[in-house]
């Protein structure tokens, strides 16, 4: 079994990649979302109605892996068995579509696989992406519903990021993804992981390589920023919805099989 070392950083830092001051999509929490362990629950085991962008009927069923605990590994994962030849590129999933769509295929063209952490109003607004990544073979994850600060935010409201996504995930999948990821920052919260848990997580995914691609500084910077600083076992940050992010993906991969590394989905490099 493979160990993950557990970051020692700041709990609740902002991360570059992920900082204040990104867009989201306005709206607020649903009503009546329950308070976390309440009567009810509103987390992944209750029942919902099928919601507007939910795949339509008769269509094949989409093979989404869900969460697993994995025994050995801290709650908080930054990094895989630095003795292996492998490296998990992840994807905070959010942005144009076509860029995305892009950039899937050019990491399939490479035999490179991702995990993708999606918005939920972003899947709400894209429902097909989810099919279109897991089509692909890539692993798609929690994001939280709208990407705001959730280490500032109330546990009612916390958990409400979480499990709105979830539910979004399960109606589009039938599984609440494999992993959960805080939006705007690197590190989680105790009472964000806390919740995740509550919420079908068993472990928080951060990263140990932020490419910050999110502040566009051009392909070239992207790329050079991801092999300065990948090592094996390393999980990178970066972004959909970048057109710098798009091209510097082919280098980037090109430069990992030149050092003998494989992208791999984040699953696959811990387990």
């Amino acid at each position: 079994m493979l160990r993950v070392a557990l970051s020692t950083a700041a709990v609740g830092a902002l991360a570059p990649g992920c900082a204040q001051g990104r867009t989201d999509t306005a709206g607020a929490p649903a009503s009546g979302t329950p308070h976390p362990g309440g009567a009810g629950g509103g987390g992944p085991g209750s029942a919902h109605p099928a919601s507007p962008g939910a795949a339509p009927p008769g269509a094949a069923p989409l093979r989404a892996r869900p969460p697993t605990r994995v025994p050995g590994l801290p709650v908080e994962i930054g990094h895989g068995s630095r003795t292996g030849r492998q490296v998990a590129l992840t994807f905070h999933g959010q942005g144009d579509p076509a860029l995305a769509t892009a950039l899937l295929t050019r990491a399939e063209e490479a035999g490179a696989k991702v995990t993708v952490l999606a918005v939920g109003t972003w899947l709400e607004e894209q429902p097909a992406i989810a099919r279109r990544i897991l089509d692909g073979g890539h692993e798609l994850g929690n994001h939280t519903m709208r990407h705001l600060d959730i280490g500032a935010l109330p546990a009612r409201e916390a958990y409400a990021e979480i499990s709105r996504c979830a539910d979004r995930l399960r109606a589009l999948t039938g599984s609440i993804g494999s992993w959960f990821r805080p939006s705007r920052t690197q590190h989680a919260t105790g009472l964000v992981t806390r919740l995740a848990r509550e919420a079908g997580y068993p472990h928080v995914l951060s990263y140990d390589v932020d490419s910050l691609d999110a502040e566009d500084p051009g392909p070239a910077a992207v790329r050079r920023t991801v092999l300065d600083r990948i090592r094996p076992g390393s999980v990178v940050s970066l972004h959909f919805g970048h057109a710098g992010t798009l091209a510097a993906l082919p280098p980037i991969l090109d430069g990992l099989h030149r050092r003998g590394l494989r992208a791999v989905t984040t699953t696959e490099l811990v387990t």
